[in-house]
């Protein structure tokens, strides 16, 4: 039996005037679990956040906190808590002071909120003789993780996230995706989390949710949304992908570009037209002997290193193909080599717009 969400929107909206920032979203957070909402600038993802932090009242539909309608309860009477981009800490307070500043707005006295104050710089792997040094004297990271134990200091139910990562350097920022994720863990806490990064909701999520133009558009395990998108901008949103115009003929698959039909997933009844989405990582190169659903036969025109993969373009005609293999499966030709790739049809994804 699943147990009743934490968070539940029905219908919410938000309006602008004449402009319909979140339209109608319908779902459902379960506690405990870490969410992230990913779209790209313009999407209402901050919109909507700040809807469910209480920064922004709803033009329609509800806000269910365990049950509870909570759309006119404003910010600090929410058992929930933000992480701005900002941060928002006070920078000529200490570590100990900025992280006990709600604890102090509520009336905890200055004993239980050193106790406190000392329990979370445990819990966020910082010095315990940081509890007097000043904010202005610490690093990025440290900020990040000083501002997440502010969070933390009232024990709240729900930690909404505004794009908190996105202005520090890669090597600090995966280092504190990984550190959040075990947070996470740690605290057992229910995360909601927006970025414009796929790489950071995959890295953390348990589920995601991608928006579009106001309205989620799908909604999933990071696995599922990768392998299975919901349509063509969900695909391309979710990394680089080979997308091929098609047509049901009978036979299969017509592709106008490559002027041939090719084999893919089973079509739904109602499929006129669409797409045949592949990731790179399906694409294999064909050699002499071997065989695959479908074949194209094209040149060898350029290889990325990425690390500890490679990735190859494929001209087919006006085609682009994009191949990616790891670095001991690299391909062993030249570039301008003609090559057959190919692909079997359980490893493509029919898709709509």
């Amino acid at each position: 039996m699943v147990a009743d969400p934490i968070l539940r929107l029905s219908q919410l909206s938000k309006r602008f005037g004449q402009f319909e920032a979140v339209k109608e979203i319908d779902l459902a957070i379960q506690e405990g679990e870490f969410f992230t909402i990913v779209g790209p600038s313009g999407s209402g993802k901050t919109t909507l956040i700040r809807m469910l932090a209480g920064l922004e009242e709803p033009s329609g539909g509800e806000i269910l906190l365990r049950g509870e309608r909570i759309n006119e309860t404003p910010a600090n009477r929410r058992p929930t808590c933000m992480v701005f981009q900002s941060l928002a800490l006070f920078p000529h307070r200490s570590v100990g002071q900025n992280i006990e500043f709600p604890l102090k707005m509520r009336g905890v006295p200055p004993a239980e909120r050193k106790n406190r104050a000392d329990e979370l710089l445990r819990l966020l792997r910082l010095p315990e003789d940081y509890y007097k040094k000043q904010v202005s004297q610490c690093s990025g990271g440290e900020r990040q993780r000083i501002a997440l134990a502010r969070a933390l200091a009232f024990d709240p139910e729900i930690l909404f996230f505004d794009e908190p990562l996105s202005a520090i350097d890669y090597r600090l920022r995966k280092t504190l995706e990984k550190e959040l994720k075990d947070l996470h863990r740690e605290t057992g806490k229910t995360f909601v989390y927006i970025t414009h990064s796929l790489e950071e909701a995959m890295v953390m999520s348990d589920r995601i949710g991608i928006m579009r133009m106001g309205e989620l558009v799908q909604v999933g395990a990071p696995d599922e949304i990768y392998s299975r998108p919901a349509n063509r901008f969900v695909s391309e949103f979710m990394g680089e992908v080979n997308v091929l115009e098609v047509q049901p003929n009978g036979a299969g698959l017509h592709c106008p570009v490559l002027g041939s039909t090719l084999q893919g997933p089973d079509a739904k009844a109602d499929f006129a037209s669409g797409y045949l989405v592949i990731r790179p990582e399906y694409l294999r190169f064909i050699g002499p002997g071997e065989t695959a659903e479908n074949t194209v036969t094209g040149v060898l025109y350029n290889e990325y290193a990425l690390g500890s993969r490679i990735q190859y373009q494929v001209r087919v005609g006006e085609q682009v193909f994009l191949v990616e293999k790891l670095r001991e499966q690299r391909y062993g030709g030249n570039l301008d080599d003609e090559v057959i790739i190919g692909w079997e049809a359980r490893d493509s994804v029919l898709a709509t717009e």
